[in-house]
């Protein structure tokens, strides 16, 4: 098989990346970690008319905040591991999508052999229906950080499709019901200030993944040092980037821990004391 990247924000790329061989175009919506936006029906319709097959990984929105098949989507994935599970205790993944098209998938796990334990399968189940009451508190953690953090001296830029200054707030209003709990924060100190600031948070715990009940951060330039170079890094991501996962914690808790976390930083002070039990 042959790939071609594509700047998804921009719905021609995928034109100019078409060719008679192309047979799937995959997006990620808000993608992660910059939370930028593809514009679902501009992409699915370039595809129908190419007889391509789209795909789209839906697991930042979740299925409350976005519907990626009423716009035009083929079949729709999920990270399960993330929201849908929504307690960290599960490693799962989740399609959707027409008969015809995953009766042919499921044909190939047959063969492959990829299976969902049972106690996995019921854990999943029992996150899923939790979804409704959860999905709420982390688009409100979500925008409430947001907004904080955009107006620290501290910090840069804050991604989150949520905002008003995001490049793309119009089209994200559009295509989704929420924002999710997922946003990035660029710091002005660059590399040192942002891994600081993940030392002065007291309630989320660094980690790579997200969409738990429990607040997580995570610096990616820290997490590839020592992968890559400092070079590739920059090139992957800014290395002053923070992905904050926003859980579902008293709001107002939150928005005080980081903006503290930021101040220190912005202040130099020294880390000290442990996270709360």
């Amino acid at each position: 098989m042959d790939t071609t990247l594509v700047d998804q924000r921009d719905p021609e790329a995928f034109g100019r990346a078409l060719t008679p061989k192309t047979r799937l175009i995959l997006v990620e919506t808000p993608s992660n970690p910059l939370m930028q936006i593809t514009d679902l029906r501009a992409v699915t319709d370039l595809a129908r008319a190419h007889g391509v097959l789209t795909l789209a990984d839906n697991t930042f929105a979740t299925p409350l905040n976005q519907h990626p098949a009423d716009l035009g989507v083929d079949v729709v994935w999920h990270s399960a591991t993330k929201y849908l599970n929504g307690h960290t205790d599960v490693s799962a993944g989740v399609l959707a999508g027409p008969a015809a098209i995953l009766d042919r998938i499921w044909d190939t796990s047959l063969l492959t052999g990829a299976v969902l334990g049972p106690v996995d399968a019921w854990l999943l189940l029992r996150g899923i229906r939790t979804l409704p009451l959860r999905v709420p508190r982390h688009n409100d953690n979500g925008q409430a950080l947001a907004e904080a953090l955009s107006q620290h001296p501290a910090v840069s830029q804050v991604h989150y499709p949520g905002l008003a200054t995001h490049p793309q707030h119009k089209l994200a209003r559009e295509q989704m019901n929420g924002f999710g709990g997922v946003l990035s924060i660029e710091f002005t100190g660059g590399f040192e200030m942002a891994d600081a600031f993940l030392g002065h948070l007291r309630y989320p715990r660094r980690s790579a993944s997200l969409g738990g009940v429990e607040s997580l951060a995570v610096h990616p330039a820290s997490m590839w040092r020592g992968m890559l170079s400092d070079d590739q890094i920059t090139e992957a991501v800014p290395p002053g980037l923070v992905r904050l996962a926003a859980g579902t914690e008293d709001t107002a808790d939150l928005v005080a821990d980081a903006l503290a976390a930021a101040d220190a930083v912005l202040n130099g002070t020294p880390l000290t004391g442990a996270p709360p039990a």
